[in-house]
């Protein structure tokens, strides 16, 4: 694990630290919950410390869903989705000009908290209407992400306190292209966010499972 990425929501973000115009959930300022006061005691934060990776890019925005749809029934296929930011990324050369070998992708917290329509879990055949559905949009980001990655290591990430499906879709949807799940278990959030705690219970279990 040298040089890695992160694609994720608001457990992934810290202001300053992830690309302009992306929305954060952390930001050093108590009044919003959890008191997450530095990037440092964010789980990557941690996670980059103790291991000596390079972290090379943060893509993470709070509020965002792998899929098409986020809350409200509104429509990110041009915005926040994680489908839409990678496809941007590869369109932009990001990928040609930057060596990652690892990559993390903590997502599928919002696309079931959002209510999505959840649809069913796709290997092949996509068409645009079912980046709509969490569970085929799952599938579709992780084998997007193994064609413009064919050689980096991939760990699918699932928070606890999400719905069966869509935890079941990243496991499936990440060890189908030959990646690792993750699944989190019992981690200390308030207002349904990690806590400096939970930050580092998510980077112990994540290391755990790097090793």
């Amino acid at each position: 694990m040298k040089n890695i990425m992160i694609f994720g929501d608001s457990y992934s973000t810290f202001a300053g630290c992830i690309p302009q115009g992306y929305a954060a959930y952390y930001s050093g300022r108590r009044e919003r919950g959890p008191d997450i006061e530095s990037a440092d005691q964010s789980w990557w934060g941690l996670m980059v410390k103790e291991s000596g990776a390079n972290l090379v890019r943060n893509d993470s925005w709070s509020g965002s869903t792998i899929g098409y749809t986020g809350y409200n029934n509104s429509d990110t296929s041009g915005s926040s989705s994680f489908i839409y930011r990678l496809e941007k990324l590869t369109q932009e050369g990001f990928f040609a000009e930057n060596k990652i070998d690892t990559v993390f992708v903590f997502g599928g917290t919002n696309d079931s908290w959002s209510n999505a329509p959840l649809g069913n879990e796709m290997s092949e055949g996509w068409e645009r209407k079912d980046l709509y559905n969490v569970l085929p949009a799952v599938g579709y980001f992780f084998t997007k992400l193994r064609e413009t990655l064919p050689d980096a290591k991939i760990y699918g990430i699932c928070n606890c306190d999400i719905k069966n499906e869509v935890r079941d879709a990243i496991r499936n949807s990440c060890e189908r292209v030959g990646g690792k799940a993750i699944v989190l278990e019992k981690i200390d959030k308030m207002n349904g966010h990690p806590t400096p705690l939970g930050m580092i219970q998510i980077k112990d279990q994540v290391l755990a499972s790097v090793k």
